[in-house]
């Protein structure tokens, strides 16, 4: 079985942070009252722990995986206590690396020989000048960006399983500016594929607008197909998109949304016309805080979306839909034993056995803690 989920990276800052522009937890008014599931079943595992450090931001990098062979991507930085910000010491530098597994997650070997692992000493994009098989079996691919709000965007391609990268290379979508973009694809053929990516807003100028873009020539040139849902107020942003191509044939984006005053939460758009036009499906969770969903499809056809939870008690939370994102069943708790709410930005994957593995980035039970951790988990039956 081989499955495909491609995300990126992103510079938050001058200093290389690939994070959130700031941390985003508006009081502590979660919904502490609505019903609740628990898992099925459940495991968690450290992917990436050192005194000292802080390990960010899976969602801003990536997660594959080749049976049970997976790479995770993410920042390591400094770990710095404030009370305003991520707890990052940023007067020092951050960096970029992965970590491999070769026995399905149970354990993980970091790897930090990567080309884009400094980002003040990472090479210029240039064009690509051979197209790309999509569909080549040990094939990867992942964005990156160079400032939050305006862009541009690059990308890099590997066809070993992440072992060596090749790029960077330069992006552009016609008709598309300020592109600051994560990885979202939907392969639909060799040279043929769509993405999905974040763009600077007219209002404000900042990161704030989702589009789809398609390419036909493996990679050579992009074209809008169009921006979804309308464009959020001032001081609002609709970001981070996490997409799939549903059995039906029917495209489902989910997206991270913020309009000023309200606390995060993600909604669901859909597509019968692989992209063209999109119909706004309602809001799958609010009051999450400021985070970004990890959708999947289940082996049953169910999808399962993963996020985290920024207020208390602060942790990782998943839910379900059986009709494509049309409706959402109860919150399923993954975990709940977050130190703060400094936490998630996931990306999940299906296993072979049917769990869907989540992977985020964590705190606790002390301050300092930070770490890239994993949860193993398999969804309610029929919810």
């Amino acid at each position: 079985m081989r499955t495909f989920l491609f995300i990126s990276i992103v510079f938050g800052s001058s200093a290389g942070f690939a994070a959130d522009a700031k941390l985003e937890i508006a009081g502590d008014k979660g919904k502490a009252n609505a019903p609740k599931l628990r898992p099925a079943a459940a495991e968690n595992v450290i992917i990436y722990k050192e005194p000292g450090r802080y390990g960010g931001w899976p969602a801003n990098h990536g997660l594959w995986q080749w049976g049970d062979e997976l790479v995770a991507g993410f920042t390591s930085t400094w770990y710095k206590e404030t009370t305003t910000d991520h707890r990052i010491d940023r007067t020092k530098p951050s960096y970029e690396i992965q970590a491999r597994s070769v026995d399905g997650g149970k354990t993980w070997k970091t790897e930090e020989d990567v080309p884009f692992k400094d980002p003040k000493n990472e090479a210029k994009p240039v064009a690509l000048t051979t197209p790309i098989d999509f569909t080549a079996a040990d094939f990867a691919l992942m964005f990156r960006f160079g400032s939050l709000h305006a862009g541009p965007s690059w990308f890099y391609t590997t066809v070993d399983r992440c072992k060596t990268w090749q790029g960077p290379y330069s992006f552009a979508v016609e008709g598309v500016e300020r592109i600051c973009t994560r990885t979202d694809l939907i392969v639909l053929g060799k040279h043929d594929c769509l993405m999905f990516g974040s763009c600077a807003k007219k209002n404000d100028g900042k990161e704030g607008r989702v589009f789809c873009a398609r390419t036909t020539d493996g990679g050579m040139s992009w074209k809008l197909v169009a921006l979804i849902g309308p464009e959020p107020v001032e001081g609002g942003y609709a970001i981070m998109p996490s997409s799939l191509k549903l059995k039906d044939g029917t495209l489902l984006t989910m997206i991270r949304r913020s309009d000023p005053k309200v606390s995060g939460f993600i909604e669901a758009w859909r597509s019968a016309d692989l992209g063209k036009t999109w119909t706004f499906a309602g809001k799958a969770v609010t009051g999450i805080g400021g985070n970004p969903p990890a959708l999947v499809q289940l082996q049953d056809g169910r999808v399962a979306m993963s996020y985290g939870y920024r207020h208390k008690p602060s942790g990782m939370r998943a839910c379900i839909s059986a009709d494509g994102g049309v409706t959402w069943g109860a919150e399923i708790v993954l975990r709940q034993d977050g130190f703060d709410g400094d936490l998630g930005y996931p990306r999940s994957v299906v296993r072979p056995d049917g769990r869907v593995l989540t992977v985020y980035y964590y705190n606790g039970p002390k301050g300092e803690d930070r770490a890239i951790e994993g949860t193993f988990w398999r969804a309610p039956e029929g919810k």
